[in-house]
């Protein structure tokens, strides 16, 4: 029996595919769900069919087969029952350049139900100051904001956010992050796209990596980190041939420049600083470190990549 969302998944695909004209086959039968209060990001390379997912679970196209829910509803079939519940922020608005940010947000609010009152959307993106400006006057950031106070308006259960922070500056970047957990917080599930691998580490709870329409990992950013290697970084002294480094670090150089990989880094950098000390070797520049989700992220799609190249083969 369907719910409502009320508890467990709100969002649920299975075994969802999409297709196009000409056979191309964007999206290949992939399974995942996110919780009620849930931040989840799907993340991938460049054609991954990210987009193509996203534009399912918001009931803009039908799946080619399988099927999707969101708080319990069909989105494509049950559009009426789905939309007034959810927030869509789109890579880009297309807002009327000659409207100011009052009026655009006023025209959006008249076919929201139950809309925010216009000041208070605009001050929780931070563009209550630019309230007169004309669209076309915004910076690309300021327009970013301004795409994100619209998917706000009528206070969503879900919000999807497609690339939200594009064009943003270091600062409007944290306080858009600030704002996505505040609504987390209070209980709005997010889903997530984005390009910037640090925002989805600082964000996510939960994430998906798609490949070539299909998922290739999910977990948590620390479970996806864990099954990638910890780096350690450091520079020799001249006279120090990497030779002298005990063998069972398995270092790689690059004249005096060392990268050692490890799943172990408190035993490997333990024994590399006991041989420091033991031999006398400072090491310049020392540098260890956990895998980072941009470093699993590249990790995996190299490999993918490698594997598909060798069954061409």
């Amino acid at each position: 029996m369907e719910t409502d969302g009320t508890d467990g998944y709100v969002i649920e695909a299975a075994e969802l595919r999409r297709s196009y004209t000409g056979g191309y086959e964007a999206v290949s039968g992939i399974t995942f769900s996110v919780a009620r209060g849930e931040l989840f990001a799907l993340l991938g390379t460049n054609g991954a069919g990210k987009t193509s997912t996203v534009e399912l679970l918001e009931g803009l196209a039908a799946p080619s087969a399988g099927t999707v829910r969101v708080l319990g509803h069909d989105p494509y079939r049950e559009r009426a029952a789905v939309r007034p519940r959810i927030g869509v922020m789109l890579q880009e608005g297309g807002f009327p350049s000659d409207l100011t940010v009052t009026e655009t947000v006023r025209m959006w609010a008249g076919c929201t139900s139950g809309a925010r009152p216009v000041p208070e959307a605009l001050d929780l993106v931070g563009l209550g100051h630019r309230a007169r400006v004309r669209v076309k006057q915004l910076s690309g950031g300021e327009r970013r904001r301004l795409d994100l106070a619209l998917a706000l308006l009528g206070r969503p259960e879900v919000l999807f956010l497609d690339e939200p922070t594009t064009g943003l500056d270091a600062e409007g970047r944290r306080d858009t992050w600030e704002l996505v957990r505040e609504l987390r917080d209070t209980g709005t599930t997010v889903l997530l796209t984005t390009h910037y691998l640090e925002e989805a580490e600082t964000l996510a709870e939960r994430l998906a990596i798609m490949h070539e329409g299909r998922i290739v990992t999910t977990g948590t950013p620390a479970e996806v980190t864990a099954s990638r290697p910890s780096r350690i970084r450091f520079v020799l002294p001249r006279e120090v041939p990497a030779a002298r480094l005990p063998l069972a670090l398995c270092a790689a150089a690059e004249g005096q420049r060392i990268e050692i990989r490890t799943h172990d880094l408190q035993r490997s950098l333990g024994e590399l600083l006991r041989w420091a000390e033991e031999s006398g070797v400072r090491l310049e520049g020392l540098d260890a470190r956990s895998a980072s989700l941009e470093e699993a992220f590249l990790d995996i799609a190299r490999s993918r990549t490698d594997a598909e190249l060798e069954g061409a083969l």
